[in-house]
C-alpha cells in the first residue's frame, strides 16, 4: 500500500498559518526569518520560500524587501462619503497614514481629462501620483489631476505638505467634496502589484472619482488602485 504524504512545503504553511489563526502571528507581525525557519523545519531556504510564496498568494503575509515577511492586516475600513480625506481615513481606523510621492508634473490634459474638469485641451493639468501606506503596509495607488490654471502653485504646495487637501487650502481652496465615484474590480498588474507587495493578477478595486469646489466646478479628477484584501470600501452619504 503506498502511504500519499504532504510535500513538506505544505506542512509548513499549514503550520504557520495555523498559528496566525491561534494568534501567535499578529496582524503586522514580522515572522521568522527563512533561517531560523529553515532550522526549525529542518528543511534548505528554497522549501521555506515555496511555502511563504504560496501563502502570500492566500492573502496571509507579505514580503517587504529587505526588511522580511510579515503577516497581513486586518482589513482597513475607508469610507467613501462628500469629503473623502486619506489621512483623516486612516488615522481614525487606527493607523499610521504616509504618503511617497511617485511623480509630480505638469502636462497638457487628456481628452477625458479635459472634459471631466471642464478645461481647454490647450491647457495644461498638474499630474500627481503616490503610493498611499497605513503602518508602512502599501494600501492604494492614486493618480490624480488638477486644472493648472487655477492652481499654479500646486506642485510645490504638495511637495511642502505632503497632502493633496493641505497643498489644495495653500492654493486658496478651503473645502471640496466628492461629487462621483465608480468603483470597479480589478486585477493587478505587474506595476500595480510592484508598487503594492501584490502578486500579478492578484484582486484589487479601482475608484475613478471627481472632487469639486462648494460651487460644484470639477477640481480634481482620480483614480484609485486600492490592494483588495487591505480595506473595506465602505459607502456613506453622498447627498
Amino acid at each position: 500500500m503506498t502511504i500519499q504524504t504532504q510535500p513538506i512545503w505544505q506542512v509548513i504553511r499549514s503550520e504557520l498559518t495555523g498559528e496566525i489563526a491561534d494568534g501567535l502571528h499578529l496582524p503586522g507581525d514580522k515572522l521568522p526569518t527563512e533561517a531560523d525557519l529553515s532550522r526549525r523545519f529542518d528543511v534548505n531556504r528554497h522549501t521555506v520560500r515555496r511555502a511563504l510564496a504560496e501563502m502570500a498568494k492566500d492573502g496571509l503575509v507579505y514580503s517587504r524587501r529587505g526588511s522580511g515577511v510579515f503577516v497581513t492586516a486586518s482589513p482597513t475600513e475607508y469610507p467613501l462619503g462628500k469629503r473623502v480625506r486619506y489621512h483623516q481615513n486612516l488615522a481614525a481606523a487606527g493607523q499610521m497614514p504616509a504618503r511617497e510621492i511617485l511623480q509630480l508634473i505638469t502636462r497638457r490634459p487628456t481628452p477625458i481629462e479635459a472634459e471631466v474638469l471642464n478645461i481647454s485641451a490647450t491647457t495644461q493639468v498638474h499630474c500627481f501620483e503616490a503610493l498611499s501606506l497605513g503602518n508602512g503596509v502599501p494600501i492604494a495607488l492614486t493618480h490624480s489631476v488638477f486644472p493648472a490654471d487655477r492652481f499654479p502653485g500646486l506642485i510645490d504646495a504638495i511637495e511642502l505638505s505632503r497632502s493633496v487637501t493641505k497643498a489644495l487650502a495653500i492654493c486658496g481652496l478651503k473645502d471640496y467634496t466628492r461629487i462621483s465615484t465608480r468603483l470597479t474590480a480589478k486585477t493587478a498588474n505587474v506595476t500595480q502589484a510592484r508598487h503594492l507587495r501584490l502578486t500579478p493578477g492578484a484582486p484589487i478595486l479601482r475608484t475613478v472619482s471627481v472632487n469639486a469646489d462648494l460651487d460644484g466646478t470639477p477640481v480634481e479628477f482620480g483614480t484609485t488602485h486600492f490592494a483588495g484584501d487591505r480595506v473595506t470600501l465602505t459607502l456613506t452619504d453622498m447627498s
